[in-house]
């Protein structure tokens, strides 16, 4: 007989950590002031019969402050990058010239501040789920060992809680970091 699954709550909080790293990277591609070559990293090109990020099938340079340079690699794939750009949710108007797509970036006024923030909000609204998808996993790991009779039903209770509390710390954590992101994209 196999033996049963354990329960670890640090794998958890690590897991949950890792969500809020994504997090961290999502937020770091909207842009605030000036163009950098991370605002497209959370784009996903139809490339080959897949979903790529946008970086593997393309290079993405900075030659302005106002402008960035995609450079694809296979001239076929131009199209398929020039749309996923314009269907990121970015708000990004590229023009394509060949290999090359020219985003220009447009003048951040206060309806695309507010843009910015939705899609901020919807980074960590994905964020806040994937925690209590893992918090879902302890919960039924929990339940799962409870009903093996692996674990009494007090012991079940108190790693329940603390699976709970480790939720509600990493969820805060997310709301701190879309707090700072909030203010620094409303700063004029």
């Amino acid at each position: 007989m196999a033996a049963p699954p354990t329960f670890d709550l640090n794998e958890m909080k690590t897991r949950m950590q890792k969500s809020i790293a994504t997090l961290r990277d999502e937020l770091q591609g909207l842009r605030t002031g000036r163009a950098s070559a991370s605002l497209l990293e959370p784009v996903m090109v139809e490339a080959y019969g897949t979903r790529m990020p946008l970086n593997q099938v393309a290079t993405v340079t900075v030659p302005e402050a106002r402008l960035l340079n995609v450079s694809v690699w296979d001239r076929s794939m131009a199209p398929a990058v020039d749309k996923a750009i314009r269907n990121s949710g970015l708000g990004l108007n590229p023009s394509t010239e060949g290999a090359t797509i020219r985003v220009p970036l447009p003048e951040l006024n206060e309806e695309r501040r507010r843009e910015l923030t939705k899609v901020a909000h919807n980074y960590a609204e994905q964020a806040k789920v994937a925690i209590r998808h893992i918090r879902r996993d302890g919960m039924d790991l929990l339940k799962t060992l409870e009903k093996g009779g692996h674990i009494g039903q007090d012991d079940s209770r108190g790693k329940s809680d603390l699976v709970q509390k480790a939720t509600d710390d990493a969820i805060s954590e997310v709301d701190q970091v879309l707090a700072a992101k909030e203010q620094e994209i409303m700063q004029v």
